[in-house]
Protein backbone atom coordinates (compact mmCIF):
# COMPACT_ATOMS: atom_id res chain seq x y z
CA UNK A 1 0.00 0.00 0.00
CA UNK A 2 1.30 3.83 -0.96
CA UNK A 3 2.18 5.57 2.11
CA UNK A 4 0.42 8.43 0.92
CA UNK A 5 -3.12 8.70 2.74
CA UNK A 6 -5.78 9.55 0.45
CA UNK A 7 -8.43 12.04 0.64
CA UNK A 8 -11.18 9.64 2.34
CA UNK A 9 -8.41 8.29 5.15
CA UNK A 10 -7.92 12.39 6.34
CA UNK A 11 -11.37 12.71 6.05
CA UNK A 12 -11.78 9.95 8.61
CA UNK A 13 -8.68 11.29 10.97
CA UNK A 14 -10.38 14.67 11.02
CA UNK A 15 -13.38 13.34 12.26
CA UNK A 16 -11.35 11.70 15.08
CA UNK A 17 -9.72 14.52 16.08
CA UNK A 18 -12.76 16.34 16.24
CA UNK A 19 -14.18 13.86 18.25
CA UNK A 20 -11.51 12.81 20.90
CA UNK A 21 -9.59 15.02 23.37
CA UNK A 22 -6.83 16.23 23.04
CA UNK A 23 -4.64 14.07 24.92
CA UNK A 24 -6.41 10.45 23.68
CA UNK A 25 -4.28 11.06 20.51
CA UNK A 26 -2.12 7.86 21.28
CA UNK A 27 -1.47 4.51 19.48
CA UNK A 28 -3.11 2.66 22.56
CA UNK A 29 -6.29 4.12 22.53
CA UNK A 30 -8.87 1.31 21.29
CA UNK A 31 -10.28 3.98 19.20
CA UNK A 32 -7.45 4.77 16.99
CA UNK A 33 -6.47 1.21 17.49
CA UNK A 34 -9.80 -0.35 15.48
CA UNK A 35 -10.12 3.19 12.91
CA UNK A 36 -6.28 2.23 12.15
CA UNK A 37 -7.01 -1.24 11.28
CA UNK A 38 -10.18 -0.35 9.44
CA UNK A 39 -8.08 1.93 6.98
CA UNK A 40 -4.87 -0.09 6.66
CA UNK A 41 -3.05 2.20 8.97
CA UNK A 42 -1.06 1.52 12.25
CA UNK A 43 -2.40 3.16 15.37
CA UNK A 44 0.57 4.37 15.93
CA UNK A 45 0.18 6.33 11.80
CA UNK A 46 -2.57 7.08 12.54
CA UNK A 47 -1.70 9.01 16.27
CA UNK A 48 0.80 10.53 14.33
CA UNK A 49 -1.73 11.92 11.90
CA UNK A 50 -3.87 13.46 14.42
CA UNK A 51 -1.02 14.96 15.84
CA UNK A 52 0.15 15.99 12.69
CA UNK A 53 -3.49 17.99 12.40
CA UNK A 54 -2.79 19.27 15.84
CA UNK A 55 -0.02 21.55 14.32
CA UNK A 56 -1.70 23.09 11.82
CA UNK A 57 -4.65 23.86 14.75
CA UNK A 58 -4.35 27.62 16.06
CA UNK A 59 -6.06 26.63 19.38
CA UNK A 60 -3.16 24.36 19.70
CA UNK A 61 0.01 26.27 18.76
CA UNK A 62 -1.85 29.11 20.62
CA UNK A 63 -1.70 27.57 23.35
CA UNK A 64 2.02 26.59 23.83
CA UNK A 65 1.21 23.20 23.17
CA UNK A 66 2.97 21.63 19.87
CA UNK A 67 1.62 19.16 17.80
CA UNK A 68 3.99 16.70 15.82
CA UNK A 69 5.89 18.90 12.98
CA UNK A 70 5.87 16.98 9.29
CA UNK A 71 2.37 17.61 8.22
CA UNK A 72 2.19 17.36 4.58
CA UNK A 73 0.29 19.15 1.33
CA UNK A 74 -2.61 17.44 1.22
CA UNK A 75 -3.03 17.61 5.27
CA UNK A 76 -2.58 21.17 5.14
CA UNK A 77 -5.01 21.50 2.23
CA UNK A 78 -8.22 19.42 3.98
CA UNK A 79 -7.59 21.51 7.45
CA UNK A 80 -7.80 25.06 4.86
CA UNK A 81 -10.85 23.06 3.82
CA UNK A 82 -12.30 22.10 7.12
CA UNK A 83 -12.01 25.73 8.45
CA UNK A 84 -13.30 27.17 5.22
CA UNK A 85 -16.28 24.81 5.05
CA UNK A 86 -16.72 22.84 7.87
CA UNK A 87 -20.49 22.38 7.51
CA UNK A 88 -19.61 20.35 4.49
CA UNK A 89 -16.33 18.38 5.82
CA UNK A 90 -17.77 17.95 9.06
CA UNK A 91 -20.98 16.07 7.15
CA UNK A 92 -18.48 14.01 4.78
CA UNK A 93 -16.29 13.16 7.70
CA UNK A 94 -19.16 11.40 9.65
CA UNK A 95 -20.10 9.53 6.82
CA UNK A 96 -16.97 7.97 6.29
CA UNK A 97 -17.07 7.31 10.17
CA UNK A 98 -20.41 5.99 10.63
CA UNK A 99 -19.68 3.32 7.63
CA UNK A 100 -17.12 2.15 9.85
CA UNK A 101 -18.93 1.64 12.44
CA UNK A 102 -21.17 -0.53 10.70
CA UNK A 103 -18.49 -2.72 10.34
CA UNK A 104 -16.66 -2.60 13.56
CA UNK A 105 -18.69 -2.45 16.64
CA UNK A 106 -15.76 -0.91 18.90
CA UNK A 107 -15.98 2.19 16.68
CA UNK A 108 -20.19 2.88 17.93
CA UNK A 109 -18.65 5.51 19.74
CA UNK A 110 -18.03 7.53 16.77
CA UNK A 111 -20.92 6.88 15.71
CA UNK A 112 -23.66 9.55 14.30
CA UNK A 113 -26.25 6.45 15.49
CA UNK A 114 -24.81 6.66 18.85
CA UNK A 115 -25.34 10.37 20.02
CA UNK A 116 -28.24 11.84 21.21
CA UNK A 117 -29.94 14.64 18.88
CA UNK A 118 -33.29 15.69 18.24
CA UNK A 119 -34.61 17.41 14.81
CA UNK A 120 -36.13 20.69 16.56
CA UNK A 121 -38.05 23.12 14.18
CA UNK A 122 -34.76 24.86 13.51
CA UNK A 123 -33.32 21.70 11.80
CA UNK A 124 -36.78 21.17 10.22
CA UNK A 125 -36.33 18.91 6.65
CA UNK A 126 -38.96 17.62 4.55
CA UNK A 127 -38.16 14.07 3.83
CA UNK A 128 -36.27 11.18 5.19
CA UNK A 129 -33.54 11.44 3.55
CA UNK A 130 -33.08 15.06 4.62
CA UNK A 131 -33.65 14.13 7.98
CA UNK A 132 -31.31 11.55 7.95
CA UNK A 133 -28.75 14.14 6.74
CA UNK A 134 -29.60 16.76 9.67
CA UNK A 135 -28.89 13.97 12.13
CA UNK A 136 -25.82 12.71 10.78
CA UNK A 137 -24.82 17.02 10.98
CA UNK A 138 -26.16 17.27 14.36
CA UNK A 139 -24.51 14.60 15.74
CA UNK A 140 -20.94 15.35 14.50
CA UNK A 141 -21.36 18.94 16.28
CA UNK A 142 -22.60 17.48 19.14
CA UNK A 143 -19.62 15.26 19.51
CA UNK A 144 -17.19 17.96 18.24
CA UNK A 145 -18.40 20.35 20.72
CA UNK A 146 -18.62 17.81 23.85
CA UNK A 147 -15.29 16.33 22.99
CA UNK A 148 -13.77 20.00 23.37
CA UNK A 149 -15.14 21.03 26.62
CA UNK A 150 -13.88 17.28 27.79
CA UNK A 151 -17.97 16.48 28.39
CA UNK A 152 -18.40 19.87 30.81
CA UNK A 153 -20.74 21.93 30.91
CA UNK A 154 -18.40 25.54 29.96
CA UNK A 155 -21.03 27.09 32.52
CA UNK A 156 -21.54 25.17 35.39
CA UNK A 157 -19.35 21.57 34.85
CA UNK A 158 -21.85 20.02 34.87
CA UNK A 159 -20.47 16.50 33.52
CA UNK A 160 -24.04 14.20 33.02
CA UNK A 161 -24.52 13.64 29.05
CA UNK A 162 -27.96 13.82 29.14
CA UNK A 163 -28.03 16.86 30.53
CA UNK A 164 -25.72 18.79 28.20
CA UNK A 165 -26.16 20.26 24.97
CA UNK A 166 -23.51 21.24 21.63
CA UNK A 167 -25.24 24.86 21.41
CA UNK A 168 -24.80 26.49 18.95
CA UNK A 169 -23.47 30.44 19.30
CA UNK A 170 -24.63 31.71 16.00
CA UNK A 171 -28.08 29.97 15.30
CA UNK A 172 -28.46 27.32 12.28
CA UNK A 173 -30.82 29.13 10.92
CA UNK A 174 -28.22 31.95 10.30
CA UNK A 175 -25.51 30.51 8.98
CA UNK A 176 -25.57 27.44 6.97
CA UNK A 177 -21.77 27.79 6.54
CA UNK A 178 -21.12 27.88 10.15
CA UNK A 179 -23.57 25.13 11.38
CA UNK A 180 -20.80 22.34 12.04
CA UNK A 181 -18.12 24.57 13.30
CA UNK A 182 -17.13 23.25 16.45
CA UNK A 183 -16.23 27.02 17.03
CA UNK A 184 -19.85 28.16 16.79
CA UNK A 185 -20.12 25.73 19.51
CA UNK A 186 -20.66 25.85 23.54
CA UNK A 187 -21.33 22.78 25.63
CA UNK A 188 -24.03 23.90 28.03
CA UNK A 189 -26.41 22.37 30.42
CA UNK A 190 -30.12 22.29 29.09
CA UNK A 191 -31.09 24.46 31.58
CA UNK A 192 -28.24 27.45 30.18
CA UNK A 193 -28.92 26.25 26.31
CA UNK A 194 -32.39 27.48 26.13
CA UNK A 195 -31.68 30.70 28.19
CA UNK A 196 -28.94 31.01 25.93
CA UNK A 197 -31.00 29.90 22.82
CA UNK A 198 -33.23 32.57 24.04
CA UNK A 199 -30.98 35.71 24.44
CA UNK A 200 -31.30 35.51 28.28
CA UNK A 201 -27.80 35.19 29.22
CA UNK A 202 -25.03 35.68 26.58
CA UNK A 203 -21.38 35.13 26.37
CA UNK A 204 -18.83 38.06 25.21
CA UNK A 205 -16.04 38.33 22.72
CA UNK A 206 -13.55 37.73 26.40
CA UNK A 207 -15.46 34.83 27.15
CA UNK A 208 -17.49 36.83 30.09
CA UNK A 209 -20.84 35.37 30.63
CA UNK A 210 -23.57 38.38 31.23
CA UNK A 211 -27.05 38.02 32.68
CA UNK A 212 -30.03 39.49 30.57
CA UNK A 213 -31.88 42.40 33.17
CA UNK A 214 -35.46 40.17 32.22
CA UNK A 215 -33.61 37.29 34.69
CA UNK A 216 -33.01 39.70 37.38
CA UNK A 217 -36.57 40.71 37.57
CA UNK A 218 -37.01 37.35 38.33
CA UNK A 219 -37.09 37.11 42.64
CA UNK A 220 -37.27 32.94 42.84
CA UNK A 221 -34.58 31.08 44.45
CA UNK A 222 -33.88 29.37 41.06
CA UNK A 223 -32.98 32.84 39.33
CA UNK A 224 -30.88 34.02 41.78
CA UNK A 225 -28.97 30.24 42.24
CA UNK A 226 -28.18 29.43 38.74
CA UNK A 227 -28.79 32.13 36.79
CA UNK A 228 -28.05 35.27 38.38
CA UNK A 229 -24.64 34.79 39.93
CA UNK A 230 -23.17 33.72 36.60
CA UNK A 231 -23.12 37.71 36.09
CA UNK A 232 -19.50 38.35 34.97
CA UNK A 233 -17.93 35.27 35.45
CA UNK A 234 -15.85 33.59 32.48
CA UNK A 235 -16.77 30.03 30.82
CA UNK A 236 -14.37 27.42 31.29
CA UNK A 237 -12.40 27.31 28.32
CA UNK A 238 -12.37 24.28 26.16
CA UNK A 239 -9.18 22.14 25.39
CA UNK A 240 -9.73 22.92 21.49
CA UNK A 241 -11.81 24.96 18.90
CA UNK A 242 -12.03 28.04 20.86
CA UNK A 243 -15.45 30.22 20.53
CA UNK A 244 -14.88 32.53 17.58
CA UNK A 245 -15.25 35.85 19.28
CA UNK A 246 -17.27 36.99 15.98
CA UNK A 247 -19.76 34.58 16.43
CA UNK A 248 -19.91 35.30 20.10
CA UNK A 249 -20.10 38.97 19.45
CA UNK A 250 -22.79 37.95 17.00
CA UNK A 251 -24.99 36.60 20.07
CA UNK A 252 -24.45 39.02 22.11
CA UNK A 253 -25.50 42.19 19.23
CA UNK A 254 -28.29 40.16 17.51
CA UNK A 255 -29.82 37.83 20.03
CA UNK A 256 -29.07 38.34 23.69
CA UNK A 257 -31.37 40.94 25.14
Amino acid sequence: MSNNWTREQLLIAINLYCQLPFGKFHQGNPLIIATAAKIGRTPSALAMKLSNLASLDPDITGSGRKGLAGASQLDRAIWAEFSANPDQVGYDSQVLVDQLAQQEATLTPLSSDEATTTITADYYAENTLSQTKVRVKQAFFRKAVLSSYQGRCCITGLAEPKLLVASHIVPWRENAQQRLNPANGLCLSVLHDKAYDQGLLTVTPDFVIRVSPRLFADQSDLAKDYLWQLHGKPITLPQKFIPNPEFLAYHADHIFN
